[in-house]
């Protein structure tokens, strides 16, 4: 996915109510701007950070600058959550997640379950229904392992059970975690800051939700699916 223009350098100054941030560019102005992530981005909202923004001249938004990249650990990582639908279509198209890409049609934002939507609903004539329930993954603690959730998600233990309602109907249902940094080989479920949802998805595989995590190359000019990593359960031994 290439970003529509070039991003703008900056530095952040500190990220606050969740969807604001203050930075200033490179030629010393101060400017505010929205956050398209309303997580908690732990590990990513250190004053001082070099970030990249987008620029927007719509007349019906309120702030020019949208946050796009934060640098961490000495990678960049990808923060905005509106993207990784359309990353995880790409690396569905180039076959980088189980066998999806032999599926005949892709549609976006279908409901199902108790007033949710999935993600992305693939369709064959043969192989019947998949749903595909995207998250966005760029919390890391240790050095090549990235993690989610990185805070409680009670909307995200719901589509786990949502998703084994689907398999106990006759279809495939697929938890795809979208990794927005290059610096990790692995994934797990972050159970200690979520044991909630750490319950859901050990649930959830044992009713046959499929669980993949895919990584990203974050630059300035795109994000881009590279490739599947391994889903490791493995606990580590940090708090």
């Amino acid at each position: 996915m290439k970003f529509t223009g070039p991003l703008v350098p900056a530095t952040l100054v500190q990220r606050y109510k969740r969807f604001l941030f203050d930075a200033i560019l490179t030629d010393g102005m101060a400017i505010t701007g929205s956050c398209p992530n309303t997580g908690s981005m732990r590990g990513l909202t250190t004053p001082g950070s070099r970030i990249w923004l987008s620029e927007h001249d719509s007349t019906t938004r309120k702030y020019r600058h949208m946050l796009e990249i934060v640098e961490a650990d000495g990678t960049l990582v990808g923060i905005n959550t509106g993207l990784p639908n359309r990353i995880a279509e790409e690396a569905i198209s180039a076959g980088q997640v189980s066998n999806l890409d032999s599926y005949d049609t892709l549609r976006r934002e279908q409901r199902y379950g108790r007033n949710s939507r999935i993600d992305i609903l693939l369709s064959d004539a043969e192989k019947g229904l998949a749903y595909v329930e995207v998250k966005n993954v760029h919390f890391s603690r240790l050095s090549g392992l990235a993690e989610f959730p990185d805070s409680p998600t009670e909307r995200g233990a719901k589509h786990l059970e949502e998703l084994g309602d689907i398999v106990a109907a006759g279809h495939r249902a697929i938890m795809l975690y979208l990794v927005q940094r290059d610096d990790c080989s692995r994934f797990r479920i972050c159970r200690e800051l979520d044991p909630v949802y750490a319950r859901a998805f050990e649930r959830a595989s044992t009713r046959g939700v499929e669980a993949y995590a895919v990584k990203c190359q974050v630059s300035p000019l795109q994000i881009v699916a590279t490739g599947p990593m391994m889903v490791d359960e493995a606990v580590p031994a940090v708090l």
